[in-house]
């Protein structure tokens, strides 16, 4: 039988992985069951683990990918302005939106915290959203936009508001005005970090 080349191998991992984000979105990681992943792939459990050494691997690498879709929103929506408070406003209001989303809520902000551990999950936080959010804040800082206080701190500030702002607004889909105080607080607490002229 021959060899699979580069693309076909990346097609079918690219196909296992959106398989998988199906399923643990729809059923949370302890209720999905790798062997429904394989059916519905059509694809033997040995191909499967030859990708992927286990459910939890599998699980990662989906988290992975979920991380860097929400940077990626993160710098469009960012991109549509050339304002910098209203970029900083319009990212930190897209990490929030992205991480709410049904296709990514269950898999970054409940299951991947607790599957992987808060370490792992951090390092991939850090990785993606949280170093776009340093970067901006950094360059504001440097063009005298920001009070006078450090990055590194301002950064886990308010990378840790946005990550608790999202888990309560993932679980607070009964109260109807939750996004939009979420949003006027986001406003006020980055009004609090600029520099006065």
């Amino acid at each position: 039988m021959a060899r699979k080349t580069k693309a076909e191998t990346n097609e079918t991992i690219l196909k296992l992985m959106d398989i998988a984000r199906r399923h643990f979105t729809e059923y949370g990681y302890a209720d999905t069951v790798l062997e429904q992943i394989v059916l519905e792939a059509n694809l033997t459990r040995g191909a499967v683990y030859h990708h992927f050494r286990s459910k939890k691997e599998l699980f990662r690498s989906v988290l992975e990918s979920v991380q860097r879709e929400v940077a990626q929103r993160i710098e469009q929506d960012a991109s549509t302005s050339e304002d910098v408070w209203e970029q900083l406003y319009l990212g930190c209001r897209a990490f929030v939106m992205a991480a709410i989303e049904d296709s990514s809520k269950r898999i970054m902000l409940i299951d991947g915290p607790a599957i992987l551990g808060w370490n792992v999950w951090r390092e991939m936080d850090e990785t993606h959203s949280m170093s776009l959010l340093r970067g901006q804040l950094q360059l504001m800082q440097e063009q005298g936009y920001l009070k006078d206080a450090s990055v590194d701190a301002m950064t886990h500030f308010l990378s840790g508001a946005l990550n608790e702002a999202s888990l309560w607004l993932a679980h607070a889909e009964a109260r109807p005005n939750a996004l939009e105080e979420a949003m006027r607080t986001l406003a006020l607490f980055l009004e609090g970090i600029r520099r006065q002229e």
